[in-house]
């Protein structure tokens, strides 16, 4: 045993990461304390695993060897869909609600910024309890990645009649955080029909059971003319 424990041919030399985006290879094998070099049967894939997701930044993780000489890693990463307001700067939150990092300014992330409300108390680790503010999250964590980074602030300061901001300022009228699944689906196409639109759009609302859109500069006396379904 000790012949095939320590034998060269076992050695491990690659690290294969499947799932990473925003951590490097190089940080992933730092918090799983893996060391090139080390004999491969030594190194404990469960171990490995509980050093990644002590990490706040890794959801979960699993470990495997591969003969001769590789260790394979399949990490899903903690990622920030919104950034919030609270009582010292500002906070990153996950689609969980929990808070991944605090800073004291605003600086810019291709995130959404829920504005009309301010966490208190809050720091790294934490778990967001308010329910109004998880329902937030959980519409944009089901908005695909595209529609994510075009959306620059969601104001939730009136339950009944939460607005989202694009990049382009078009409001999209969400109404009560309700039919979640559904509206996150109509803003998806929505705003990649937007990137073709020969029109120039005010606001679409998407409160209502049959969505329809308000064009920029109608006539006062035709405004319901305007109104696209």
């Amino acid at each position: 045993m000790a012949i095939i424990v320590y034998t060269p041919l076992f050695t491990l030399q690659h690290v294969e990461i499947h799932g990473n985006t925003y951590l490097t290879e190089e940080q992933i094998t730092a918090i799983g304390r893996i060391h090139k070099g080390e004999p491969l049967f030594q190194l404990q894939t469960d171990v490995v695993a509980q050093n990644l997701m002590h990490d706040l930044r890794v959801e979960s993780a699993v470990v495997r060897r591969r003969l001769p000489d590789t260790v394979e890693i399949e990490v899903s990463e903690r990622k920030p869909v919104a950034t919030m307001a609270c009582d010292y700067g500002y906070l990153d939150l996950d689609r969980n609600g929990k808070v991944l990092s605090v800073y004291k300014n605003l600086h810019n992330v291709p995130i959404p910024l829920i504005t009309g409300m301010e966490l208190t108390g809050l720091y790294v680790g934490d778990d967001v309890s308010d329910e109004y503010v998880r329902d937030v999250l959980y519409f944009l964590n089901h908005l695909n990645v595209d529609t994510l980074n075009q959306i620059s602030e969601i104001n939730i300061a009136r339950p009944d009649a939460v607005v989202a901001y694009t990049n382009g300022s078009v409001e999209i009228r969400l109404g009560k955080m309700e039919r979640l699944d559904e509206k996150a689906s109509l803003t998806d196409d929505f705003v990649s029909d937007l990137k073709t639109s020969r029109h120039i759009i005010e606001y679409v609302d998407f409160s209502y059971e049959a969505p329809f859109i308000r064009m920029k500069n109608m006539p006062s006396d035709n405004e319901n003319e305007g109104d696209q379904p």
